[in-house]
């Protein structure tokens, strides 16, 4: 998530380590607002593990399709120095930055127990379909509402809830994430909601990469002294899913910084994910035996009663390895008029928690992923979430449409 001090800050990791920037002449409110998006730096880049692509045969093992191998050989990757740390290379030059571009090899043992769970974020402060009546509008300050944490199993309670893992040039990171129903593959879905900021840099960077989810992390809710020695079936029960897909849209691309609030309306992405170990055969949703479905008509700010947000929170007081929750009636929150207003929620959750899922009662009277945790105050007071309409449907569909006959 993006935090808001007088500054705004995306949300992603633990251990925050804070930085300030000049205040943003488009947010147009009382205060300066600052976002810190949610992501996680852990410093162990080390990669010692084997190289495979994004698709899995019926023996266990995973195999390198042409067109990816083509993709690599395209931009000059060559697979065997990328599987021996090149990915590390953040040059501008050769960072992968345009939608068909997406490329995230599987490196086989790279997200071990001890990697996801030192993942911490990096802190990236700032300074401070048409919504109808909505739009422009920024409704008071809502009142902190503490997260609580989701009692372990947390499958039992939250099973589409997970944790997104990556890397970028600050180091390896973390967010939140949901697993969402795929139209083109009833009750067999692949894919997983998460911020648009935890897969893509934005105007001056481009994918991140060894992108992976981890549905039900820490499902017993050990604490992070204990999994100093957990196993990693402990750490991630459902195995690791890495993305062989993803798309974000192309405002967050075009827009979206390291600082500032800019692309927050359009914050969203869904990754299309297979198993690193190739697994038994089943999908995700199969695998979890829960998949949300999203409503991109949900009622403007005003109609909607209650949302609840579900991540990962990892800066002070968190440390990112626990589940929590926060349950609120959202208010408007504008950045800029000629965005849409986003959903705002009072709530206590820090960085880490990116991404997450934002549940409510949907436009056929049943729960519903509607949103996802974009910005958010330094002071974690409260969160922001982007509304979902034709845009984000837009991009759900391209990833749903991508993998329909397979």
């Amino acid at each position: 998530m993006r935090s808001i001090r007088p500054s705004f800050t995306a949300r992603r990791g633990r251990n925050a380590r804070r930085r300030t920037s000049p205040v943003l002449g488009v947010v147009a409110l009382a205060s300066v607002l600052a976002l810190t998006a949610t992501a996680c730096d852990s410093g162990d880049t080390n990669a010692d593990s084997q190289v495979s692509a994004s698709a899995s045969t019926g023996d266990n093992t995973i195999t390198i399709p042409d067109d990816i191998k083509d993709k690599l050989k395209e931009h000059g990757i060559d697979l065997d120095k990328w599987k021996n740390g090149a990915w590390k290379n953040w040059d501008k030059d050769d960072w992968l930055r345009e939608a068909q571009d997406y490329i995230n090899p599987i490196i086989k043992g790279l997200w071990d127990p001890d990697r996801m769970r030192e993942a911490e974020d990096p802190d990236r402060a700032v300074d401070e379909n048409d919504l109808s009546g909505d739009q422009g509008v920024t409704d008071a300050t809502p009142q902190a509402v503490d997260a609580k944490e989701v009692s372990p199993s947390y499958h039992a309670n939250v099973p589409e809830a997970g944790k997104v893992f990556f890397d970028a040039p600050e180091g390896t990171m973390v967010c939140s994430a949901t697993v969402v129903q795929d139209p083109a593959h009833p009750g067999k879905s692949n894919l997983v909601w998460t911020a648009g900021h935890c897969v893509h840099a934005g105007k001056n960077g481009g994918w991140y990469r060894n992108i992976a989810f981890v549905p039900s992390y820490n499902d017993s809710g050990k604490t992070s002294a204990e999994l100093e020695t957990a196993t990693k079936e402990e750490a991630a029960p459902y195995g690791v899913w890495w993305g062989d897909w993803t798309r974000t849209s192309d405002q967050w691309i075009a827009q979206g910084g390291p600082t500032g609030g800019a692309g927050a309306s359009y914050d969203y992405a869904v990754i299309h994910v297979t198993p690193e170990e190739g697994g038994s055969g089943k999908s995700l949703e199969e695998t979890v035996g829960s998949a949300l479905p999203v409503d991109f008509n949900a009622p403007s700010v005003p109609k909607v009663s209650s949302l609840t947000a579900t991540g990962y929170p990892a800066a002070a007081p968190y440390d990112g390895q626990k589940l929590y929750q926060c349950q609120d009636r959202p208010g408007r929150f504008s950045l800029s008029s000629a965005d849409p207003t986003m959903y705002r929620i009072g709530c206590t959750m820090t960085g880490g928690s990116s991404g997450g899922g934002w549940v409510a009662t949907g436009s056929d009277g049943k729960p519903a992923l509607v949103s996802n945790t974009s910005i958010g105050p330094a002071d974690a007071g409260w969160l922001a979430g982007p509304r979902l309409g034709e845009v984000a449907k837009g991009v759900y569909d391209s990833v749903s449409d991508k993998f329909a006959g397979q």
